[in-house]
């Protein structure tokens, strides 16, 4: 998102940007790591043409997603990150030519991130938490404050935003290993398999995907998922 961008491009030396497909790409340097960054957007259709044109035309060698969420998991707290193992789009649905939310003529519903990348994420989600001590990031919802907490799993994507309880709860009903909803990360996935490219996807959770995840969003997107995004992709590319 835009506060992301605003948030990690001051810290790039060196910059050039390049539009492509009506899209800014800055490149340049990170803490001594050539780097490309980019918004991709909101959606499936628009993060499978950033990272295509990230793959292709620029030939990057990785790719980091960074982003927030919804958290369907019965633990997965406001605040929390949610570091994906494996990625799902929840409303694929090609029945009955082939089996529910497998892409067609791939031969899979769930795509892989690659272990070595996701390693460094949650070594960076960690090292954040360290560094902040005892941080904690406030639900704007309820006033509860809690430490934010790192988890993996399966993170699953589709073009909605899920904003009401009963959609939260099919989903978990559905899919019960499901950590989190968003809208991008399984199309990013399945880019980067049809590239043979290794990516990683963390998100930080914004709300828990009901009645009231529209309530002071772009607050806690500027104030918490930013500044972690921010954090968390610098140590990222340390370890690269």
């Amino acid at each position: 998102m835009h506060e992301e961008i605003a948030a990690l491009l001051p810290c790039l030396a060196g910059v050039r940007t390049e539009r492509r497909a009506g899209r800014d790409f800055h490149l340049g340097s990170l803490d001594g790591h050539e780097v490309i960054l980019v918004r991709c957007g909101i959606g499936k259709v628009a993060a499978a043409v950033t990272t295509a044109v990230l793959l292709d035309a620029f030939d990057a060698r990785a790719l980091v997603f960074t982003g927030v969420a919804g958290g369907l998991g019965a633990d997965v707290r406001v605040g929390d990150m949610v570091v994906a193992t494996e990625l799902l789009q929840h409303d694929m649905n090609a029945e009955p030519l082939f089996p529910r939310w497998e892409v067609p003529l791939t031969g899979r519903a769930r795509f892989d991130a690659d272990v070595a990348w996701t390693a460094r994420v949650v070594r960076a989600c960690a090292s954040l938490g360290r560094a902040d001590g005892h941080r904690t990031a406030h639900d704007a919802h309820s006033g509860h404050v809690a430490q934010a907490r790192v988890h993996q799993g399966l993170v699953v994507s589709g073009d909605r935003f899920v904003a009401t309880r009963a959609e939260s709860d099919n989903l978990r009903a559905s899919l019960p290993d499901a950590l989190a909803v968003e809208m991008e990360g399984a199309a990013v996935a399945q880019v980067c398999h049809d590239f043979a490219r290794p990516f990683a996807v963390v998100r930080t959770i914004s709300d828990r995907a009901d009645d009231v995840a529209h309530v002071d969003f772009q607050r806690f997107v500027r104030d918490v998922a930013a500044p972690y995004s921010r954090e968390i992709v610098r140590a990222v590319v340390a370890q690269a």
